[in-house]
């Protein structure tokens, strides 16, 4: 890519992000070439269509995301490394309004541009969650799949005026909920 075309670029994904933060993913195409000071052409010439410039905004959010999994897998206590990273991916999902109803649809869909983050930001938190479980601090009648549609209920309440104020106690009470004491009745499959 040529250094101008680059500059436009990164310029179209830095405008992107700031009206997507406040438009939500509904955002419009048009208001971010206007604010980015480019035409239309170039905003297709770089983004074809609104899941390709999502797609570009958040891969890298998402893959951060994988990545902090990682790192925490790593470092931290079982439980810890699940709470941390379930409180990173509960704020990346409230970043940008109508974010979770988007990750729903890429992570049914192989051909949507996201599958891939959206999958294997799905699979890092499984595998944090069966650290857990291993380790004998998460309750054992949950799997990746109960866990990442807790988070996108977390992130949804952030999207609900009445129930946002409320996002960080239920935080709080969700992950109490998932972390369980050794021996402790919800161990068993219900």
């Amino acid at each position: 890519m040529r250094a101008d075309a680059k500059k436009n670029y990164n310029h179209l994904l830095t405008i992107a992000g700031e009206v997507v933060s406040v438009q939500g993913v509904e955002a419009s195409l048009r208001d971010i070439a206007r604010k980015a000071d480019v035409g239309m052409g170039t905003l297709y010439r770089h983004f074809p269509s609104r899941e390709a410039l999502l797609e570009a905004l958040l891969r890298s959010s998402l893959d951060e995301l994988t990545q902090h999994a990682k790192t925490l897998e790593a470092s931290d206590a079982a439980d810890e490394a699940l709470l941390n990273w379930s409180r990173a991916a509960v704020a990346f999902t409230q970043k940008y309004s109508g974010i979770v109803d988007l990750m729903a649809v890429a992570m049914a869909d192989e051909n949507s541009a996201l599958h891939a983050s959206c999958t294997q930001v799905k699979s890092s938190g499984a595998r944090l969650l069966g650290r857990a479980q291993a380790a004998g601090s998460a309750r054992k009648d949950i799997d990746g799949a109960d866990l990442m549609a807790l988070i996108a209920a977390l992130g949804w309440l952030n999207d609900q005026p009445s129930f946002a104020p409320r996002a960080d106690r239920l935080f709080n009470i969700i992950a109490d909920a998932i972390r369980s004491a050794p021996g402790a009745a919800n161990d068993k499959k219900r």
